[in-house]
């Protein structure tokens, strides 16, 4: 199959962009015809079989407008370079797509905001851009990365419920795994992952690691993700130890933990939670990641946000006590690949 990946920025730098930049990859592996439309080329090793096509930069805000632009471009390459067996595979907010991937909540959730916070040029175009990229006339499928996005696409567009397909929920590659070790009764290590702080609960994970180090006070946070000048605020009253790592790659530094706290405010999957299970880490998480689904009683909790700190302690406390070696997760970017192919070949062109 010839197969278009749509995409602003190319290459392993984001939750979204790393879901393309895998899922490109393997389909190239499998021996498809893999091209690549991108505003920016961010790949950091040369790509077998893939052919990058970018369109240069675009000012990135308003965020609107850039989106259409992007669009507009998109609009235009393929005017002079569609293929007649194309399949376009859009994972932005355009118009001219097959399939489209929705990797974040719907922007139609301003409709449960108070009125006036809808009177915006800004809110009505990101609802038009978005009802576009569902409803276009060339769209045959939209595919939610997760239950959850696919529960919310459903509440706020009843009618895209007939081109919508089974989620298809990221891929992970394996992490080095935790080394066998005993956690002492006043210590353990708590990870926290996430650039996003704000929305990925990083003022929640501060509550609770400071609660937990009350009864083990050799207790230590990594955190890793915000820039160090943009977080050190939040610690000048912290009593534990703590290593603020800033952007780094965290797939590597996985094995040093001994619990991944996640209490994100919102969150259409988080790759990290599976990133951190495939290293044998248990997670506690926020009951409004996508990634959810993944999570047993074997390998984390799965906690309400309007629980008190002190849940979320104890949750902490149970697997600091408990851990064992048997934490194990598993789902190759082949697998992600092989539920695309599928989806391609109901492609009509």
């Amino acid at each position: 199959m010839n197969i278009l990946q749509v995409t602003r920025r190319f290459g392993p730098v984001g939750g979204m962009e790393r879901y393309v930049w895998e899922l490109t990859r393997e389909l190239a592996t499998m021996g498809h015809r893999l091209q690549v439309l991108c505003e920016k080329d961010l790949s950091t090793e040369a790509l077998a079989g893939i052919e990058i096509h970018t369109l240069g930069a675009i000012p990135p805000k308003p965020r609107w407008l850039s989106h259409i632009r992007f669009s507009r471009r998109v609009h235009n390459w393929l005017a002079q370079h569609r293929q007649a067996d194309m399949i376009i595979h859009s994972h932005e907010r355009l118009q001219d797509h097959h399939i489209t991937t929705f990797h974040g909540p719907p922007f139609a959730q301003i409709y449960d905001q108070p009125v006036w916070k809808r009177l915006s040029l800004r809110v009505r175009m990101n609802l038009w851009l978005e009802y576009r990229e569902l409803f276009a006339p060339k769209v045959q499928t939209v595919v939610p990365n997760s239950i959850r996005i696919a529960e919310q696409l459903k509440t706020y567009y009843p009618t895209v419920e007939c081109r919508l397909s089974t989620p298809v929920v990221p891929g992970v590659v394996p992490c080095p795994k935790r080394a066998s070790r005993e956690i002492a009764a006043d210590a353990g290590v708590i990870g926290f992952v996430g650039k996003e702080w704000k929305r990925k609960g990083l003022k929640m994970a501060i509550k609770v690691v400071s609660k937990l180090s009350e009864t083990r006070p050799n207790l230590k946070f990594m955190v890793i993700g915000p820039s160090r000048k943009s977080i050190q605020p939040l610690f000048s009253t912290a009593t534990f130890d703590y290593d603020l790592l800033g952007e780094t790659d965290a797939r590597e530094l996985y094995q040093q933990f001994d619990l991944l706290l996640h209490p994100a405010r919102q969150e259409p999957y988080g790759m990290v939670i599976t990133e951190a299970l495939s290293a044998g880490i248990p997670v506690i998480i926020s009951d409004v990641c996508g990634a959810a689904t993944e999570v047993t009683r074997l390998n984390g909790t799965v906690l309400s946000l309007t629980a008190p700190p002190s849940v979320w302690t104890e949750a902490a406390e149970h697997w600091l006590t408990h851990l064992t070696d048997q934490i194990d997760y598993s789902r190759g970017w082949f697998e992600v690949a092989k539920e695309y192919e599928k989806l391609y070949e109901q492609v009509r062109l």
